[in-house]
Parts: structure tokens; sequence; C-alpha cells
């Protein structure tokens, strides 16, 4: 394991307290249950297709595919920080036929008492295919502000006019990495959320708000084609694909960072042959060649990534108490 990777391994067990395991090697075909499924699937995906949910569900899409044959239909349900798809999933017939993409803003959901839907009790994972860190970018071309100093400096100024694009409302992973970033540097800054990826970036990119605060492998065509640049990664150490951008090391911060995770479930009532199909099915197609190039694509394989069912509930459990003890010393539940 490389000294970043054992850094950053430390850095999500403490946060976590979980033990890392790399997935084992995809396993034999398993057979199917009853002649489950005997039609497609369909993927509820409580977000835009542009953002990161998006570009998760379709490269999981095709990966069951790869794996077990399966053709699965994405259905985007955006609105409410990811409640809306999260409600419209839970309509749904518990048949196994409609399987749910979700982010940790489930578990914050839950935390806060936006919803009473457990993801690890009313929901079982699949498999948690994505754990990441986030980046504060601007525009290449910004002037005003060109780098971590000089945003700080320029926001100050601006009396809490300043602007942030997201993805989540209030208490979501976002917000309090963000709002103990503020407190620390001592400044005001308005938090603007969208749940769709594309008007998020466009927003950025058309000078609708000063910053956004995203995940890098989300925004990689806007680095690569320049648009964008990071000026803060959310990582007590640099990465080696983000050398040149301070860490919170370099910048003075010393609270854990919140990690973004995106996985993949089923309703509880599910029947059991069915949800062991569906692990099977889903655990390897995050092993196959087309998603692993997906993930490494999008720096996914700069932090282990990979949870099965078991290490899904504990980093859900685990997060919930995280959320529970921040929501508390910030007043926002009893």
């Amino acid at each position: 394991m490389s000294r970043l990777s054992s850094i950053t391994a430390f850095a999500l067990g403490s946060l976590f307290g979980l033990t890392l395991v790399a997935p084992a090697i995809a396993a034999e075909m398993m057979e199917k249950p009853g002649g489950f499924p005997e039609r497609p699937l369909t993927m509820i995906v409580p977000y835009g297709p542009g953002g990161g949910s998006g570009q998760v569900s379709r490269a999981m899409i095709q990966g069951v595919k790869d794996a077990a044959g399966i053709d699965i239909n994405p259905d985007y349900k955006p609105g409410g920080s990811g409640m809306v798809g999260l409600k419209t999933y839970m309509a749904a017939p518990a048949d196994g036929y409609t399987v749910l993409e979700h982010i940790d803003d489930a578990t914050s959901g839950y935390a806060i008492g936006k919803s009473k839907i457990h993801p690890a009790k009313d929901l079982i994972p699949l498999v948690i295919s994505q754990i990441t860190f986030s980046q504060i970018y601007i525009r290449s071309e910004e002037t005003r502000f060109t780098d971590w100093d000089s945003f700080v400096k320029y926001v100050k100024a601006q009396n809490g006019k300043a602007t942030i694009a997201n993805v989540s409302g209030e208490g979501s992973m976002e917000r309090i990495n963000m709002n103990r970033t503020a407190k620390h540097f001592g400044f005001k800054i308005q938090q603007v959320s969208f749940d769709k990826g594309g008007p998020r970036y466009a927003a950025l990119k058309g000078a609708q708000v000063d910053a956004l605060f995203e995940q890098p492998g989300d925004v990689r065509g806007f680095l690569e084609s320049g648009d964008f640049k990071p000026i803060l990664t959310f990582l007590f150490e640099r990465p080696s694909a983000f050398a040149k951008v301070p860490s919170m090391n370099d910048v003075g911060l010393k609270f854990t960072p919140l990690m973004r995770f995106r996985g993949f479930y089923v309703h509880k009532d599910v029947p059991k042959d069915r949800v062991k199909y569906l692990q099977w099915a889903f655990q390897n197609g995050y092993k196959t060649d087309s998603y692993m190039a997906f993930n490494k694509k999008k720096y996914m394989d700069l932090i282990p990534s990979y949870r099965d069912t078991e290490g899904a509930k504990k980093l859900i459990n685990d997060t919930m108490k995280i959320y529970k003890k921040t929501y508390k010393e910030m007043g926002l539940i009893q």
C-alpha cells in the first residue's frame, strides 16, 4: 500500500471505524432464483443524470450487465436533496425489480430527521461502490481570486454575499464541511444547492456563483478542459493526482472531513433469494473491468471504495453516529 493509501486508510478507519478490505475476485455465475429477473430492472436515481449519481449509476448498470447479463433502466428523480427519489423508491413494489442508487444524504437525512427511512435498516445495501473526498473549485479564468488564500480574503470582504454551489441542503456532508471551514477562517458564505449536476456546474462556469464544492471525479471533464481548477482538497495529505493543491493540513484545518459515498440498495422486504442474487450481481458488477476503469477515471482508486452489504451497514451506522453528534453540537437536533 502506498503512503497516501496508508494515510487515507487510517483517516477513513478513524472516521468510520472500518477495516478496509479489497473486494474478492469475481465469482462464477449464480443461478437465477425462480427465473428472476424475467424483465429489465428499474434503478431509481435521486439526482439528475449529469452529476455524480447519474454517472455512477450508468457505470454500475454496465457493470451488472457485464457480470450478470441483467438489463437495468435508470429513472432519474431529483429533488429535495435526494429525498424525492428515496420516497419514490419506497412506494415501488418490494419485489426486486426496482433498485435504488443513493448517497450519504440518505444517512444524513435520517440523522437530522428529514427522512424516516434508515438506509441500513429499512433498506439493504447491495454494495457501496464509491467513497471519495471533496474539493473547492473556482473558474480557471477567475481574476478576483486565484488560490485559497486570495479566495478567503475575497469572501471575507463580501460580508456574506459570496456564494458556493453544492448538491445538498442543511445538514449534508457538503454543508458541514463548508460550515466548519468557514468557522475556522472567520467568514460567511452563501451555500446554493442544486440537485442536478448540469445546472450546478453551469452556475460556476457561467459565473453565477463564486465557487463550487464537489468531488473531483464528477468534474473531471471540466478539469481536463481547463474550465475549473481546485484550490483546496478536503484530505489531510495531498493526493498525488492533486499534488499542487493545498490540503487541510496546509491551511490549518484540523477537523476530520466527512466523505461522499454512493451505493445501491433494495427494500428490506424484497424476497431473500432475490436479495442474495442482487447482492451477487452488484458486487460482481463492481469488480468488472468496465466499472473498475470508471472508478479509476473518476479518481476513485485514491481511497478504498468497496463495501459489501455488511461493510456498507457498518459504514452507514458509524457515519450516522458522527452526523447525530455533529447535529447536536450545532443545535439542529436534541
